[in-house]
């Protein structure tokens, strides 16, 4: 992982706002990052942060977007998810959005699902270093018969 990170930004509708703020706080934190966000999510990320800022926009999580965020973590692409989801509510993509968190899970991806957490995670030192990350070499599980 470089000192750069391709950072993944997403939050359901409940937790938009809060996401909103936070990248509103940390603007200066995210200048030199390439950040990933889905459908509306980016579109409210762009209007806070301006073209200074180099984000790409997938489709909205529903559509697609949740998929399209996994297959970026699955080629090594994320180095970090920002996922302020919300646990009070039921979504019709659900599914979607366990195999993203699985995801990062298996490829060992921070990964902030709250506002306390992504602030740890934006402090630590390790932000803005370069990090060599240990992802577990699953085979040996997929090539198991049962």
């Amino acid at each position: 992982m470089e000192s750069i990170k391709r950072i993944a930004l997403v939050a359901h509708d409940n937790r938009k706002n809060d996401l909103i703020e936070w990248v509103e706080f940390n603007k200066g934190n995210l200048t030199d990052h390439s950040l990933f966000c889905t459908g509306t999510t980016g579109s409210l990320v762009e209007k806070t942060l301006g073209d200074d800022y180099k984000l790409t926009r997938l489709k909205s999580g529903p559509l697609g977007g949740d998929q399209q965020l996994g297959a970026l973590i699955a080629d090594e692409k994320i180095d970090l998810l920002i996922f302020f989801w919300d646990p009070m509510s039921s979504h019709p993509h659900d599914v979607d959005v366990k195999a993203l968190l699985r995801l990062s899970v298996l490829y060992n991806i921070p990964t902030a699902c709250n506002r306390a957490t992504a602030e740890f995670i934006i402090s630590s030192p390790l932000y803005n270093s370069n990090y060599q990350r240990i992802v577990k070499d699953y085979s040996t599980y997929i090539n198991r018969t049962v």
